[in-house]
């Protein structure tokens, strides 16, 4: 079952491809994009990737950390690290818990053990301030940040 917007979003621990801990808890007190995609290093997922890298500045300036999930194995999540240039947070959730809490296991690829594309766009509470279930990588991170900008301005999502 997905989070629904404005409610908590799932507990949640786990650790990155380079080893930072990441928890619902360590995110608190600051808006994250946490996206889940299908396959590290499918041209969809990269292209993704590289826009969310290329809009890191902007999400760091209005205080959001961009976070990637995939079922991924951490060197799979390492080598796309690399081959992409990305500098954020990945986590390979290889046992597929953060995918089952955020309810994106199988989900729109069908595809058993593997989660569908979907972004949760996180509160500094904690929330879940937005979802988008369908994404176009092309335009994705735009969206996001879009978003981000009219939610911290006081809009509705």
């Amino acid at each position: 079952m997905k989070p629904q917007v404005g409610q908590p979003a799932p507990e949640f621990e786990a650790r990155s491809d380079d080893g930072q801990e990441v928890s619902l808890g360590t995110l608190r007190g600051r808006w994250a994009a946490l996206y889940f995609y299908p396959r590290a290093g499918t041209p969809g997922c990269s292209v993704e990737a590289q826009r969310f890298e290329a809009a890191l500045p902007e999400f760091e300036r209005l205080g959001a950390q961009v976070i990637g999930v995939s079922t991924d194995t951490e060197a799979s999540q390492a080598r796309f690290r690399d081959r992409c240039g990305l500098s954020f947070p990945l986590i390979p959730d290889g046992d597929k818990k953060v995918a089952r809490a955020f309810g994106v296991l199988g989900g729109l690829t069908g595809l058993l053990g593997v989660t569908s594309r979907e972004t949760f766009l996180l509160d500094p509470e904690g929330r879940v301030a937005y979802h988008w279930g369908r994404v176009n990588p092309l335009n994705h991170a735009t969206e996001v940040l879009d978003m981000l900008r009219r939610l911290q301005m006081g809009g509705r999502a």
